[in-house]
């Protein structure tokens, strides 16, 4: 079993950068023909990640990016605030030009705190950050959330460097 160590982001970054193109054509494949048992291998991999890796030493995706938030996480967050909708969105969000998302207004993520990389709106966070890296989902059909994600998060590089070398013969 492999012990968890912190994330190192410079670190992670630049094999990011180095890995980004072979992990891009791997994951097209996989969308365009994912190899029998993939998704029980997945799995498996996906058990073995998180064994490897403590998102509170890292916290990149909420550094970085920002979730989408539904209707749904609208009403709950808002509430939770003592605010109305309209009043969370004001505060907080900006609604995206072409696809007419609410966002964050500004990274790293309004709710985290930088000290422990804690979410401060855990219990109630956005869908988006809930299911995020979205590793567990069917890799052919996420294989194009992977493709953005090898880039942030170390959890989804991980995985993905495992499935490549668990389907790619050494050469």
């Amino acid at each position: 079993m492999s012990k968890m160590t912190p994330i190192n982001i410079r670190s992670f970054k630049q094999k990011a950068r180095y890995k980004k193109r072979s992990f891009r054509r791997f994951l097209t494949k996989l969308e365009k023909k994912a190899p029998r048992g993939m998704e029980a291998l997945a799995a498996k991999m996906d058990k073995e990640v998180w064994k490897e890796i403590d998102c509170l030493t890292c916290a990149n995706c909420c550094k970085t990016m920002t979730p989408t938030f539904t209707p749904a996480d609208l009403k709950r967050i808002s509430a939770h605030f003592g605010q109305t909708v309209d009043e969370f969105k004001t505060k907080w969000l900006y609604k995206e030009r072409g696809s007419g998302d609410w966002m964050n207004k500004k990274e790293p993520c309004q709710f985290l705190n930088l000290k422990d990389n804690k979410c401060s709106i855990y219990a109630i966070r956005p869908a988006d950050c809930a299911g995020f890296p979205h590793l567990p989902k069917k890799m052919k059909d996420f294989a194009h959330v992977h493709k953005q994600n090898v880039e942030y998060c170390p959890a989804t590089f991980r995985m993905v460097e495992k499935l490549m070398a668990a389907i790619i013969p050494a050469s």
